[in-house]
């Protein structure tokens, strides 16, 4: 049955959003309407798109909108965010990261110094970054009319050679570059009023450049596929690459790092760590012959919580699937998020 109207759901990153971007938006559009020749686009629904340029390379695009409630949060706030999550987009596409643009809509009555910390926030993001803010556009909504505020964020990379998530080729090893779940377990907690910062628990939220860059420099040729587990987490991740290719990823609960605090937190409330956004973690998919090298190489980076947590295989049963082996010895399948478990994340 179709929906009779827009729910929340269909903004959470998972299967709803998934559905709804394919039947609605997708499928409206001829083949050669999907993407530039010879690049990448709406075909592949990637991190971003690219055009290629006359020398090789190529442009790569991306763009999101951030909506996080609350704007200022445990480990940061929605000016850092959106800087952020725009860099790590492009180099999950194998790219690094140039300029941006940005569109911000606030709320009549909105803090004038909330306003200048976010901006300075986002702002600073992208300085550290050596990321080039070029262009937006500012309005202002009626009180009631948008709640807070929302940046949009249009970003632009150079990619010496791309990386599209749907070339996972059977025995790849999965990594994930550190522990999950505490984006999304600091927003929860913060949308409740819990102090979780006083224990430990923060968003994760960083770009990844210092470590992309190295990486891609010396293994991007051995990196088949990169995605930042935002919404939906890792678990909406692994579910997008298995229904690219059509493969199995099996992966190992008692490998997959998640912090004690995260863990004691959303046992409490019931949420699953797996299905939390990640904004300062890159999920790659690896050529296994140099996956224990990649994984040494990101720890000496410093993120010492990385670890090989499953692989992909051929199956004629299981194909399109995502396979977690529990703690407890057992198989199940990992299923796609679906609902909304916490909204407005990001």
């Amino acid at each position: 049955m179709r929906d009779e109207a827009v729910r929340l759901a269909h903004g959470s990153g998972g299967r709803e959003t998934f559905s709804l971007i394919r039947e609605l938006i997708v499928s409206m559009l001829e083949e050669d309407m999907k993407r530039v020749e010879g690049g990448v686009g709406t075909d592949e629904l990637d991190d971003g798109a690219s055009i290629p340029l006359p020398d090789g390379r190529h442009l790569v695009f991306t763009a999101d909108s951030y909506t996080v409630k609350p704007p200022f949060f445990p480990g940061g706030n929605i000016g850092e965010l959106a800087a952020a999550g725009t860099i790590n987009d492009l180099l999950m596409m194998g790219a690094k990261p140039v300029a941006m643009l940005d569109a911000m809509v606030v709320e009549e009555g909105f803090p004038m110094d909330d306003l200048r910390r976010i901006v300075s926030s986002l702002v600073s993001t992208l300085r550290d970054e050596g990321v080039k803010l070029i262009g937006g556009d500012f309005k202002v909504m009626p009180r009631g009319n948008v709640d807070g505020i929302v940046i949009t964020t249009a970003g632009v990379g150079v990619a010496e050679r791309l990386i599209v998530d749907s070339r996972i080729k059977p025995g790849d090893k999965l990594i994930i570059t550190g522990s999950v779940g505490e984006h999304g377990a600091a927003i929860l907690a913060a949308q409740r009023g819990v102090d979780v910062e006083s224990q430990g628990l923060s968003s994760d939220s960083k770009p990844l450049t210092s470590l992309m860059l190295p990486l891609l420099r010396e293994y991007g040729d051995r990196i088949r596929a990169a995605q930042d587990p935002t919404r939906g987490g890792i678990s909406q991740s692994l579910n997008e690459w298995a229904s690219k290719t059509g493969l199995v990823l099996v992966v190992d609960e008692s490998r997959i790092p998640v912090r004690e605090e995260v863990r004691a937190y959303t046992e409490l409330l019931g949420v699953d760590p797996l299905s939390l956004a990640c904004e300062g973690r890159a999920l790659l998919a690896v050529d296994p012959g140099s996956a224990d090298e990649i994984l040494e190489f990101i720890r000496g980076r410093g993120e010492r919580d990385a670890q090989i947590i499953g692989e992909a295989r051929a199956s004629e049963r299981y194909g399109g699937l995502v396979l977690i082996k529990t703690v407890a010895g057992g198989l199940r399948i990992l299923e796609p998020p679906s609902g909304v478990p916490v909204p407005r994340i990001c």
